[in-house]
């Protein structure tokens, strides 16, 4: 097992000591982003709970009751994937769907005993994949980690607030209909179609 995760890791490591070290910020990032993903996901799994529910799962710990459109928002992705995720939980038994008293029209999640209870098994196991990730960096260096993340996130999120409104994040159907619309385009002024 030692041997498969170091032939795994040995072209990362490469990519970024010698084929790209002066590569961008936001490809490193990424891939720190994928080991932890990749990490806590193998542990997700002994619980067999996906990376995908643990995410809905965190929101709702600390936020439980919320709307769909709420979760959506604060779980960063479209609608259709939290209804498939909250549909998938409510089958599994860790989340209800239902109306609150007086509003008919929007439809809350609720956190079962069961989905409340796996807070207490999936938190350390997290925290576990945090430790091992800033193992042997000194505190400091942890600190400025933080700090740069923080940073970057902020400026990321003024300049998407700051943004004209043609430039967003369009929905699945959308992007493929924009992709399919500039290929018709390109075919019809002599561009090749991919």
């Amino acid at each position: 097992m030692a041997r498969k995760q170091a032939k795994t890791l040995e072209p990362v490591l490469r990519h970024w000591t010698e084929a790209v070290p002066e590569d961008r910020l936001a490809h490193l990032v990424k891939d720190a982003w994928r080991a932890y993903v990749r990490a806590l996901q193998m542990r997700l799994t002994e619980h067999a709970v996906s990376f995908g529910h643990w995410t809905f799962l965190r929101i709702l710990w600390e936020r439980d009751g919320v709307t769909q459109r709420e979760l959506s928002a604060e779980a960063g992705v479209m609608e259709p994937t939290t209804y498939s995720a909250v549909k998938a939980m409510i089958k599994v038994g860790y989340v209800t769907r239902r109306q609150a008293a007086g509003n008919k029209k929007n439809l809350y999640i609720h956190l079962t005993p069961k989905g409340r209870a796996l807070k207490k098994k999936l938190v350390p196991l997290a925290q576990e994949v945090n430790s091992i990730a800033v193992a042997g960096m000194p505190a400091r260096d942890v600190e400025i980690v933080r700090r740069t993340l923080l940073a970057i996130i902020q400026n990321l999120a003024r300049d998407e607030a700051s943004s004209p409104a043609s430039r967003r994040i369009p929905s699945t159907r959308e992007l493929a209909r924009i992709i399919s619309d500039a290929d018709k385009a390109r075919g019809r002024h002599g561009g090749k179609k991919t």
